[in-house]
């Protein structure tokens, strides 16, 4: 039978409890009511169970004598106070809009209000069942009301999901959950994601990590030995580009290859992109040679070495312009044909040219993109943490100075770092003029200032890093150039700077609050000021959020540690884990948390799970449904993350076409080999 949304609606003050009387008592300041709806007419059972007396489970079940279609059900609560600060996994923009489980990485919804807080979670054991219809969640701070749902949903924008038709519930039991935190005194400046977060890896995180997830090794050597023996020999053709550049030789593996440069391919190559090496926030090849120099000289690999040392001159080879400098070298492109197909194909490096990032909010042109601060800023830490770390090279200690100088004068009275600059006048462009990307130019300048002992690169950060603790931490407000000009384009035209209304929630991305915690922590290391140690926690926290705690049915590798990318996209597993790994270990050393340790070693070990190898049998299955010419050359091959549209299956849907090699096997390589000097080996294969 068909039927619509009912509400039935079960009121905290008179509904009957089932447990102790004080459970009510409980619920009562903090939720006014919950509306749980019927399913094919029959009317909810729903039980209280008091956990502490800071928690409830809520059970909800139905008993259905015949098989129903329902397109939608909820349970809806109202807290019981004025909230005015909220938080989601993700946006749902409009009443169409919902938050699908597919982004169930570690999900929760938070409503902060008069001292107090209110947090849902869904009881992932009961979705962990594979309910017969999809979970999802909703926020809305207009109407002031949190809704947790079962309902197929859609992927519209890039990615957004809006509910869809075709429920259907089998006859017999059905079973729904969710717990309800609750916490009061709350004090400004607010935490709201601590206790959440430590209950989300007590409850589902840590028992899988005992269980040797995300895989089932602790020995992750193998997985850089593939990386390597990929990039540098079986794929080397493919991958590694060497050529002469200011009468030096020069080289560093490709921006990006796909499957069909693989040597088991048996058609036409067909480049994905145009051929070139990138030194940005992003695909940096100074990171990942890092990683190589350190494998090197751990083995003593000589041609590895070489290869390493080729990178660092590429890099030094980059021209700066008052201390500017591009962020990627490429090559012309063409498109060629054969049998009546076409083909993208490099010209080759005798026509390279120097320009920059192409996701920008200006041109999609790389040769007339603007310079990126943010881009510029990495590079040169990169070049100071090689410098400090690696080999005495003077010559990246007088890069990054040259570049220092011109960049502290273009702060503004507030602190603020431009994003942008134009690649003529070299005048800051009006986009993101005031964001968190000035936190990465923090980190380099406090890395220069104690390489240096220069004031004015710590008077510079510490006023930068004072306007992000006074303006964009508190209220949320990441946007960086990924939030809004890579592939997930929602909001572009008329969202930046501003919130979505019905969420209350700016459009976020992780990758600013992991410059940021990154920037507090080294403010902290500096200053010993404690507050500095705070805010840099709250930001690690609300960064953990986008970590999956959980094992879901629906994603069909390892997830585990890995991380999402912002609050309107679809990826698992996203290679930023590899950045953000040794970030959260430090974070643990210092606050003595062995939660955030074991986070840590999570997304290192997650770093890995979507690389082609025989150590991860789940991972090359779904390679080689889509990929059936895999073969053992291919191992060390590894997409940047997992569901980037949204949607996955069983069959390899949410299985890429291309290996980044600094975004992906390079990156976590690197990752393993800065972590295992920082940390050593036993370290790396804790419990």
């Amino acid at each position: 039978m068909k039927t619509s949304i009912l509400l039935f609606t079960v009121f905290i003050f008179y509904f009957p409890l089932y447990g102790a009387v004080d459970d009510k008592e409980l619920i009562r300041p903090f939720v006014a009511s919950i509306q749980a709806g019927e399913i094919g007419g029959v009317k909810p059972n729903i039980n209280y169970r008091k956990i502490n007396d800071g928690m409830i489970k809520v059970s909800i079940s139905f008993t259905l004598a015949d098989t129903v279609f329902q397109d939608d059900w909820q349970v809806n609560l109202t807290p019981a106070f004025t909230p005015d600060f909220h938080w989601a996994p993700h946006l749902a923009p409009t009443s169409e809009h919902v938050i699908a489980q597919h982004v169930f990485r570690a999900p929760a919804l938070i409503m902060v209000g008069e001292g107090k807080q209110v947090s849902i979670i869904p009881d992932l054991d009961i979705l962990n069942e594979n309910s017969a219809v999809d979970w999802y969640m909703d926020l809305d701070a207009i109407g002031n009301r949190l809704t947790l749902g079962m309902s197929h949903t859609e992927v519209k924008e890039h990615v957004l999901y809006h509910r869809k038709p075709g429920g259907v519930y089998p006859e017999g039991e059905l079973r729904f959950g969710f717990y309800i935190l609750m916490e009061s005194g709350i004090q400004k400046p607010i935490n709201p994601w601590r206790k959440v977060n430590a209950f989300l890896w007590e409850k589902w995180g840590q028992p899988l990590y005992a269980s040797n997830e995300p895989l089932q090794t602790k020995e992750l050597q193998p997985y850089v030995q593939h990386t390597y023996n990929w990039a540098f020999n079986n794929w080397k053709e493919q991958v590694w580009q060497e050529f002469e550049l200011k009468g030096k030789v020069v080289g560093a593996p490709v921006f990006i290859v796909n499957v069909t440069q693989s040597p088991n391919y048996p058609g036409p190559v067909n480049e994905r992109e145009f051929r070139s090496i990138w030194n940005q926030a992003w695909f940096n090849a100074l990171r990942s040679a890092q990683g190589v120099y350190r494998y090197a000289k751990r083995t003593n690999d000589e041609q590895l070495l070489k290869y390493a040392l080729k990178t660092k001159e590429l890099t030094l080879a980059f021209p700066q312009q008052d201390g500017f400098f591009s962020a990627l070298i490429a090559t012309e492109m063409t498109m060629q044909e054969e049998d009546g197909e076409t083909y993208n194909r490099s010209k080759g490096w005798n026509t390279a040219y120097f320009g920059n990032s192409n996701r920008n909010p200006l041109t999609g042109d790389p040769k007339q993109a603007p310079y990126h601060i943010l881009d510029m800023s990495y590079t040169a830490w990169l070049m100071l943490t090689w410098y400090d770390e690696l080999e005495k090279d003077e010559r990246l200690l007088s890069y990054a100075v040259n570049y220092a100088n011109s960049l502290i004068t273009l702060q503004d009275a507030q602190g603020f770092f431009p994003a942008w600059l134009d690649k003529e006048s070299l005048e800051p462009i009006d986009y993101l003029r005031q964001s968190p990307e000035t936190a990465m130019s923090i980190t380099f300048l406090l890395k220069l200032f104690e390489l240096t002992n220069e004031s004015s690169y710590q008077q510079a950060a510490l006023k930068a890093m004072h306007v992000l603790m006074d303006t964009v931490i508190p209220e949320g407000r990441w946007e960086d150039f990924e939030t809004y000009w890579s592939c997930s384009r929602y909001g572009a035209e008329d969202l930046v700077g501003k919130k979505v209304a019905r969420n209350n929630l700016y459009k976020q991305n992780t990758f600013s609050m992991y410059w940021t915690a990154q920037a507090l922590l080294a403010c902290y290391e500096l200053t010993q000021d404690q507050k500095y140690l705070d805010i840099g926690r709250k930001t690690l926290d609300e960064l953990l959020m986008a970590q999956a705690i959980w094992q879901p049915p629906f994603i069909h590798v390892r997830a585990l540690g890995g991380f999402g990318v912002m609050n309107a996209d679809g990826e698992w597993n996203d290679s930023r884990q590899s950045l953000f790994a040794e970030l959260i270990l430090d974070y643990g050393k210092i606050l003595n948390s062995k939660e955030y340790t074991q986070r840590g070693l999570a997304a290192l070990r997650a770093s890995f799970v979507m690389m082609y190898c025989p150590e991860n049998p789940r991972t090359s299955e779904q390679w080689e449904k889509v990929w059936d010419f895999f073969d053992k050359q291919d191992y060390g091959f590894m997409m940047e993350n997992y569901g980037h549209t949204g949607v996955t299956s069983v069959d390899g849907l949410g299985i890429g076409e291309f290996t980044i090699y600094d975004w992906g096997n390079g990156a976590a390589a690197e990752a393993y080999n800065r972590i295992f000097d920082h940390y050593g080996e036993a370290f790396l294969k804790e419990d």
